[in-house]
């Protein structure tokens, strides 16, 4: 959605919005009335590309049906864990991380406190990681990884000294990096790299303000490593596996629901404060009431 701020995306896949035209984004809503012949009133439905108003006509193709039974009728969830940052977690580690059980491996996660980020140190350490370790930009971030979220560590860059921190808590080195944010701290994540290991090219936060191509190049010294050590790094992007979709939803609700997974949602209510900053009417935690739940619509 940062992206989509700028004039060229610089994907085909998501178009730029466009001024004086309803912001789009993911969202959940019910089915009011409907004229298509695969919905009907009360259906719980979702889009990648919903409107942000309270009521809006759409055509039903952008539309898929939600089974509320998946998130217990926590709808917000079908943004978040059990949507679309669930199944890019959960695909990105399964389809790009290599995870092996028993292999004594360590995955290194930034943005870690992020929709995304939180989820795939989960997963990772489900799938068999057998270490997990967080970068993120505050100390009560670091603590909700830890304390909430089962990660063995978390790095404050920020704070600490990321080349030190990655030492002491990744002794073993760094078999799996869940790559958020690129720049500075992905090529000093890359440079505590082990032989052979995997970056899931999730994202470039730090670089979306800057005019570069994505993936953004890397500078010399990082690229050599990457040569040296024959480190996969391949952009990743959940929408290219939509067959395995389906079944990656499923799996993530049993997650949920057998407290596998843990969710932290920030709620807003009402359209009207989004992007107004953080407010006393903002709710901390997995709270129920409708609002706006990491950029997306409820």
């Amino acid at each position: 959605m940062r992206c989509r701020m700028n004039e060229d995306t610089g994907v085909a896949y998501i178009l730029p919005w466009q001024v004086s035209s309803v912001v789009t984004g993911g969202g959940v809503g019910v089915v009011e009335e409907s004229k298509h012949l695969k919905f009907q009133k009360c259906d719980v439905v979702t889009s990648f590309n919903w409107p942000w108003q309270s009521q809006a006509i759409v055509d039903g193709h952008i539309l898929t049906k939600l089974d509320p039974r998946l998130v217990d009728g926590h709808l917000s969830y079908f943004l978040g864990a059990v949507g679309m940052p669930g199944l890019t977690s959960l695909l990105g580690v399964r389809e790009k991380g290599h995870v092996t059980p028993g292999a004594n491996q360590t995955m290194v996660v930034s943005g870690a406190a992020g929709a995304c980020g939180m989820l795939a140190g989960q997963i990772g350490r489900l799938e068999g990681c057998s270490r997990v370790v967080g970068i993120c930009g505050t100390e009560e971030k670091c603590r909700v990884l830890v304390c909430e979220m089962g990660f063995d560590a978390a790095i404050n860059y920020k704070q600490d000294n990321i080349v030190e921190k990655l030492r002491e808590y990744c002794p073993a080195g760094v078999d799996v990096y869940f790559d958020n944010v690129g720049g500075d701290i992905s090529n000093t994540v890359i440079g505590q790299m082990n032989q052979n290991s995997h970056i899931i090219l999730c994202g470039q936060i730090s670089q979306y303000n800057k005019d570069v191509p994505y993936p953004p190049p890397l500078p010399p010294d990082t690229k050599a490593i990457l040569k040296e050590r024959n480190i996969a790094r391949e952009r990743f992007l959940v929408l290219d596996y939509s067959d395995k979709h389906e079944v990656g939803l499923v799996l993530l609700s049993q997650w949920l629901k057998e407290g596998k997974l843990k969710v932290r949602e920030t709620v807003v209510k009402g359209l009207e404060n989004i992007g107004a900053g953080r407010d006393p009417e903002c709710i901390p935690g997995s709270g129920r009431k409708p609002g706006s739940t990491l950029g997306s619509c409820f």
